[in-house]
């Protein structure tokens, strides 16, 4: 298992449902949460995020892959998951 990364601020829309959509992804594959999730909030961590390589939250890496950018989608989000669990 792979450790996902998701850069994200409290104040954004798109990253509270991407939580969301996270809650109803692990409700239906339980096992993806023992997949190791770092949270990183751009406003409380600039120094770290600012290592990474983005624009848009949310953003998930898998590893040092980034997996996902911008406006989330259940899709997307499964895909990151798949992707840490391999």
């Amino acid at each position: 298992m792979k450790e996902i990364k998701m850069f994200m601020m409290a104040t954004c829309p798109h990253c509270r449902k991407a939580l969301e959509m996270m809650d109803d992804i692990y409700s239906k594959n339980p096992g993806y949460k023992d997949i190791p999730l770092k949270k990183i909030d751009e406003t409380k961590e600039p120094d770290y995020a600012s290592k990474f390589d983005y624009y848009y939250v949310p953003t998930f890496y898998v590893g040092d892959d980034k997996m996902h950018e911008g406006v989330p989608t259940r899709e997307a989000i499964e895909k990151v998951f798949e992707a840490a669990a391999s």
